[in-house]
C-alpha cells in the first residue's frame, strides 16, 4: 500500500443536504426548502479530502456498507484522491445524515444511520496498524469506531491530532481522546471559558489547541502562548458543511510544512473560507 505522509481515521457518510430560510421550531409545521443534494459527509472524510486538494498523500481509515450509499462515498473520495482502508458496517448500512442548514450556516444534524464499533481484528486492521506506523501525522476523529485507532496510536507512541467538535469540557465519551491528544482542535460553542480549557489540557501534557469561534475566528494555545487570528469574511456562502474540518487540515498541512502557529492558523482561516463558498467539503470537491 502507499505509505501515507497522513492517516485519517473516522467517520465518512453519505449525507442529504436540505437548505431552509430558518431551522425549524419544535412545532408541528410545514416548510418548504430553498435548495437539496447529495453529497459526501463525515468529519474524517472532510479532513481527508481537504488534505488531499492541498496536495498531501492521505490514507483514511472509515466503515462502510456493502450499499449503494457506500459505493458513492467509496467513489467520491477516490474521486478526491484519497486511499482508504475500509472496515465493512456491521449491519452493511453506510453511515447517512440529514442536514438541515438554515441562511446563517445553523445546522442541525440527523443520524439516519450510525454504525457501531467495529474490532480492532477486522480484515483492515494490519493495513491500518502500517498506515499508522508509517504517516508522518495522525488524525483520530470523534467516533467509536475510530476507537482501535486512537488506542493503538497512543500504545506506538504516536502524537495524535483529534477534533472534539463541540466537546462541553465533561461528557464521558470524549474523554479517550482528550487524554489522547497531543494535538486538540474543537469548537468554542459549549465551553464557558475557552481560554481556561485550553491552559488546563496545555498542562495536562498537549503541545496545541485550536478553539474555533465560527465567524469570530479562532484561537491557538501552546508552549509560547496564545494566538488570535479573525475569520474570513465571505460574502457569498453556499454552505458551511466541512469549514471546520478544512480549518483543521489546512492548519495540519501548514504545520507539516513547517508554519508556525500564527501563519497556520491563517492559512487554516483562510482555506476554511474557500470551502463555505462551495457545495463539497473541500473546494473543487
Amino acid at each position: 500500500m502507499i505509505s501515507p505522509h497522513v492517516l485519517v481515521a473516522g467517520p465518512a457518510s453519505w449525507n442529504r443536504v436540505v437548505h431552509v430560510d430558518t431551522l425549524p421550531e419544535p412545532t408541528p409545521h410545514t416548510t418548504f426548502a430553498r435548495d437539496s443534494y447529495d453529497v459526501v459527509g463525515g468529519t474524517s472524510a472532510g479532513k481527508a479530502l481537504n488534505l488531499s486538494r492541498l496536495g498531501r498523500t492521505v490514507v483514511l481509515r472509515t466503515v462502510l456498507g456493502d450499499d449503494d450509499e457506500g459505493r458513492r462515498v467509496r467513489e467520491a473520495l477516490a474521486g478526491g484522491g484519497v486511499g482508504l482502508i475500509v472496515e465493512p458496517s456491521p449491519d452493511g448500512r453506510t453511515e447517512s445524515h440529514l442536514n438541515l442548514m438554515d441562511g446563517d450556516g445553523g445546522r442541525l444534524s440527523v443520524y439516519l444511520r450510525a454504525p457501531g464499533a467495529v474490532p480492532a481484528s477486522g480484515p483492515g486492521w494490519a493495513a491500518t496498524l502500517a498506515a499508522l506506523d508509517d504517516a508522518e501525522a495522525v488524525v483520530v476523529d470523534l467516533a467509536l469506531p475510530a476507537l482501535p485507532v486512537l488506542t493503538a496510536a497512543f500504545e506506538r507512541g504516536r502524537d495524535v491530532w483529534v477534533d472534539l467538535h463541540d466537546y462541553d469540557g465533561s461528557a464521558d465519551f470524549h474523554r479517550p481522546w482528550v487524554e489522547a491528544g497531543s494535538h486538540l482542535f474543537l469548537s468554542s460553542d459549549r465551553l464557558a471559558d475557552h481560554r481556561a480549557f485550553m491552559a488546563a489540557r496545555l498542562d495536562a501534557g498537549a503541545r496545541l489547541v485550536v478553539c474555533t469561534h465560527g465567524a469570530r475566528g479562532a484561537t491557538a494555545l501552546d508552549a509560547d502562548g496564545f494566538v488570535d487570528v479573525p475569520a474570513v469574511a465571505v460574502p457569498d456562502v453556499v454552505d458551511t458543511n466541512g469549514a471546520g474540518d478544512g480549518f483543521f487540515a489546512a492548519f495540519l498541512d501548514a504545520h507539516l510544512s513547517g508554519a508556525g502557529v500564527g501563519a497556520a492558523m491563517r492559512a487554516a482561516a483562510a482555506h476554511a473560507a474557500d470551502v463555505v463558498r462551495g457545495r463539497g467539503l473541500a473546494p473543487g470537491a
